[in-house]
């Protein structure tokens, strides 16, 4: 076993002791119900940590895949009657064709091109969100989605609903580092490092942002799944474009180019309405405030800032 195997094992087990500990331990069902919302938007940011830290393509409409993921689920299971777990199937499904059929045309552009196109993408999809009312309960939101139930168990208390969703975080960043671990994470990079030079040693840059696209879009809807089976409810304003700027502000503050970068970004995103709820009107201002504190001072990033503050320390310890 190498070094680096080693110290994945080591943070895989970590991770999974943290998450027990809090779940088992945590009796405040407020605070589950925070926890719960971080794990969703860490599943968001992971995705999208893919696209932009990764392969290096700006997405600004990716709160559409969150939506479609979300009302597909709830239009299947709550108006149709069908399983909710075949209903993670359908909407997984959809929302990987519509990012291929997106896909094919938009990640041929690049740097502002690229997000103005999906931008667009994420304005038309919300859109027909808020006039298709007939099937989708339009501006005034879609209610009576069910509760997840897997036999005799119903996941309906903060407990399971957190394991539940944090199950599926694990699972995601093990999927997520064997692809960066693989042939198809290196070449990734190399699509992030330069587009043009590997082009030239063979890569399929076209394809390989693609597939990749797809599994981000994949992860955004498992994310909306679980957040309209756990509100019960969802409306437009849940999947707009303030939401997109939010994921991508997830990503940037955490570290581009870190599976953890994502999970801490989602977090501190998350956390912040909680600790600001008495000053809501100036929630974007801090945010801006914040991501203009970390571009300046860690341009990569808290994850890796923090890194660095520990090496320099460590250096200068005697």
């Amino acid at each position: 076993m190498d070094d680096n195997t080693k110290k994945k094992r080591i943070e895989n087990g970590v991770f999974v002791c943290i998450i027990l500990s809090l779940g088992l331990f945590t009796e405040n069902t407020y605070y589950l119900q925070i926890m719960t919302f971080i794990g969703i938007n860490t599943l968001l940011a992971l995705g999208l940590n893919m696209l932009m830290g990764y392969a290096g393509q700006v997405s600004l409409g990716h709160a559409a895949f969150y939506g479609i993921g979300a009302y597909t689920t709830a239009i299947l299971s709550g108006t149709y009657g069908v399983s909710p777990w075949l209903s993670l199937v359908c909407a997984v499904g959809g929302a990987v064709f519509v990012a291929f059929v997106v896909g094919l045309p938009t990640l041929r552009l690049s740097g502002y091109y690229l997000g103005m196109g999906t931008l667009g993408f994420g304005m038309i999809v919300n859109i027909l969100f808020r006039e298709w009312s007939s099937v989708t309960g339009g501006s005034s939101g879609f209610v009576g989605i069910p509760p997840l139930e897997a036999g005799s168990i119903s996941f309906m208390s903060g407990e399971s609903y957190f394991f539940l969703v944090w199950g599926a975080v694990f699972v995601s960043i093990l999927i997520c580092r064997r692809i960066l671990s693989s042939r198809m994470g290196r070449a990734l990079r190399s699509i992030h490092d330069g587009e043009k030079a590997s082009l030239a040693v063979g890569v399929n840059t076209h394809y390989l942002k693609l597939q990749i696209f797809m599994f981000s879009a994949a992860l955004g809807a498992v994310a909306g799944f679980l957040y309209a089976h756990f509100v019960l409810f969802i409306s437009p304003e849940s999947f707009g474009f303030m939401v997109s700027v939010k994921m991508v502000t997830m990503v940037v503050i955490g570290g581009m180019a870190s599976v953890w970068g994502a999970l801490l970004g989602a977090s501190l995103l998350t956390l912040l309405p909680e600790v600001l709820h008495g000053f809501a009107e100036y929630e974007m201002i801090v945010f801006g405030l914040i991501l203009m504190v970390v571009m300046i001072f860690m341009p990569q990033g808290l994850t890796r800032g923090f890194l660095d503050m520990y090496e320099k320390a460590r250096k200068k310890s005697p």
